[in-house]
């Protein structure tokens, strides 16, 4: 269906085609306006949240040209022999530029041995080279490269970021993708750029497969679960209901249908918390119901609206949602996934005694 990955096709050109990482690109906009540049960066944050993409631009913005500009992956160029080229080239003046600038991405896997051929460079660098380090493990990047560096971190865009631009770059592809399928998607991306698209390319080309061109398809809630594997909202449904009804048998047997679906189990915990909250939010603040409206389907709105009828006992309150994200918290710390998920509800259910 597309001759580009979406991530790459729509990889940002220019600054406010950023979004997330403002208190990074207004300095840097700053520092290129004023030409007070520095000769080495290091940008540190997770994956896909953007540190090629805005090495890339920064690059453009101070005048370098492609013949000009070297993209290294130190995961398959981590040795020393491989710095000490690099350090040949920096001697050489640019081509058709006022600088050369240099990315190394996951900048953390170079040997020891090259790290100190680095430093030398880093040290005392030809005027004309500005380097871009980019790691997603800072702690493994030896303090004399760090204090030679601006450090720069980058913060995973939040899920509202993520789901706006997943239905803007639908709609651009021609479908029609409802906003609870994009709130999904934004979940299963888990705070990066690259993994939203990667998840959105995956269904686009799924209802895609007959090869037809086509638009305006609409795409639903239903059909994202299905082809990514995401856990149906009927199983989040049934577990917040089990609180609801105080049935810890229903609600233990949700996640036994759960984890023998081969569910991943933090996703359906992640979706749990955040329509419980949802919950709570609307018994609280009523008037927020419009609001939410547009961030809900009708059927989850009203789901929403069913339970919180039912709540008799007040049991959707912030002690149980608090109950819920410390059992969240302790999903890494035990080898059966779905135990933290069944402690909670034992707690929520006061039946712990």
């Amino acid at each position: 269906m597309h001759d580009l990955a979406l991530y790459r096709k729509y990889r940002p050109q220019k600054w406010a085609q950023v979004f997330g990482q403002e208190h990074i690109t207004d300095v840097l906009e700053s520092s290129v306006k004023t030409s007070k540049v520095s000769h080495a960066y290091l940008f540190v944050g997770s994956r896909g949240t953007g540190k090629t993409s805005i090495a890339r631009i920064f690059a453009k913005e101070i005048g370098v040209s492609v013949n000009d500009l070297y993209e290294i992956d130190a995961a398959s160029n981590r040795g020393i022999e491989d710095i000490k080229e690099l350090r040949d080239g920096v001697r050489v003046l640019p081509f058709d530029s006022k600088y050369k600038v240099y990315i190394i991405d996951e900048v953390h896997m170079l040997s020891k041995d090259a790290w100190g051929a680095l430093l030398k460079t880093l040290e005392e660098p030809p005027k004309h080279v500005i380097f871009i380090l980019a790691t997603t493990e800072l702690h493994k990047v030896p303090e004399t490269i760090i204090s030679r560096c601006q450090v720069f971190t980058f913060k995973k865009p939040t899920e509202k970021i993520l789901k706006n631009i997943i239905l803007d770059i639908a709609t651009k592809e021609g479908f029609d993708l409802d906003v609870p399928s994009a709130e999904l998607l934004a979940v299963l991306a888990d705070g990066s750029f690259r993994d939203a698209l990667g998840e959105l390319q995956k269904v686009l080309n799924f209802l895609s497969k007959d090869g037809k061109s086509k638009k305006n398809i609409k795409i639903t809630r239903e059909e994202v679960e299905k082809i990514t594997g995401a856990p149906k909202t009927t199983l989040v449904n049934d577990f917040i209901s089990a609180i609801v009804e105080k049935d810890l048998e229903k609600g233990i047997n949700t996640v036994k249908i759960a984890s023998e679906s081969n569910l991943d189990i933090r996703l359906y915990f992640k979706l749990i918390i955040q329509k419980f909250r949802m919950a709570i939010i609307l018994h609280y603040a009523p008037k927020l119901e419009e609001q939410m409206a547009g961030d809900l389907s009708a059927s989850d709105l009203e789901f929403l609206k069913k339970i919180i009828k039912e709540d008799k006992d007040r049991v959707l309150r912030s002690g149980a949602l608090a109950v819920l994200l410390e059992a969240y918290q302790n999903m890494d710390n035990t080898f059966i996934p779905e135990l933290p998920l069944e402690l909670a509800l034992i707690k929520i259910l006061g039946q712990d005694k």
